[in-house]
């Protein structure tokens, strides 16, 4: 009688390098508890207001297997777990930033000053040939295992996932967007930067039709600031304003996106007929594939009267 083939794990994926999908993760470090989905085009991770996609170019081969006869959407495998185990993961696996490989090789005795300088023709950076971390997902409540194989040495650590709860999304009507702009990463970092030293515990955001376009004020014990946007192909590349859309949120939240305004290429800049502010972040990763990363933000309720002590203020100004 012939053996039984083992039976095939229900996901597994496969990277030359799990730098960049750490360096993903951490823009949603903030959170403890993540929802995973694993879906046919990627791996996606939900936690408060915050989704993260790490598409399936990521890695050099990516198989998940739907069981027979279950609609594929009832079937995909989703999950809770700790992000910060993931994280620590990782990078115990090589995600580390490239210093810290640097000072490994500094430590090492038998380097001379000269070869410190430059990378060894063999070495496994070198070839391209840094070794592999596989995720495994065996079937429904099995750990996420992480398994780094280097040099012929194997090394696992398995992750306890929980049963998932709905995650609750923050809704956002795509079909009544007051405003989209599209802009660089960099130029929002800069903006908040700018505003952070006032320690504010709001911020406003304004788009209007005309001058002065988008526009982000706080104040707080330590004074206020404005930070103005003109419109501009070099600064703003799509602007679409259908009306003037201004609204308050907590600072600290919009703040908590700046590892991802730090990554990213580009950030959609959108605003919804309710309020809702929408982050939508493009990631360049390599071999020409893209990573994107949504935030999302509920206002704080503005009252009647602050709105239009807020517009006869406007109105004096002009």
């Amino acid at each position: 009688m012939g053996s039984t083939p083992p039976r095939q794990p229900l996901f597994r994926a496969v990277a030359s390098s799990t730098r960049q999908i750490h360096q993903l993760l951490k823009c949603i470090s903030f959170t403890t508890k993540v929802h995973v989905q694993i879906t046919q085009d990627g791996i996606r991770f939900a936690a408060d207001y915050s989704r993260v996609m790490q598409d399936k170019a990521l890695f050099t081969t990516y198989t998940l297997k739907v069981p027979e006869g279950e609609a594929e959407n009832d079937a995909l495998p989703q999950f809770q777990m700790n992000l910060a185990a993931l994280l620590e993961a990782l990078q115990l696996f090589g995600a580390t930033e490239v210093a810290a490989r640097a000072a490994k090789a500094d430590a090492e005795p038998y380097r001379s000053n000269l070869r410190n300088y430059r990378p060894d023709a063999f070495s496994h950076q070198t070839l391209g040939m840094p070794g592999t971390c596989c995720l495994l997902y065996e079937e429904d409540g099995s750990p996420l295992s992480v398994v780094l194989e280097e040099n012929e040495v194997k090394t696992s650590c398995d992750m306890i996932t929980y049963t998932p709860e709905s995650p609750d999304d923050i809704p956002f009507d795509r079909e009544d967007l007051a405003f989209k702009i599209i802009m660089q990463g960099r130029w929002l970092l800069d903006s908040l930067s700018e505003l952070a030293p006032m320690a504010p515990a709001r911020v406003a955001i304004r788009a209007t039709p005309n001058a002065p376009y988008l526009s982000l004020t706080a104040s707080g014990a330590l004074g206020s600031a404005t930070v103005d946007f003109s419109n501009g192909r070099d600064l703003l590349e799509t602007f679409s304003v259908s009306e003037r859309w201004s609204q308050s949120f907590k600072f600290d939240f919009i703040k908590s996106a700046s590892e991802a305004m730090r990554i990213a290429s580009k950030v959609s800049f959108r605003g919804d007929g309710q309020g809702v502010l929408s982050l939508q972040f493009m990631v360049d990763v390599e071999g020409g594939a893209v990573s994107f990363l949504d935030f999302r933000f509920v206002p704080y309720v503005t009252q009647e009267h602050e709105e239009s002590e807020s517009e006869s203020e406007e109105d004096s100004d002009t």
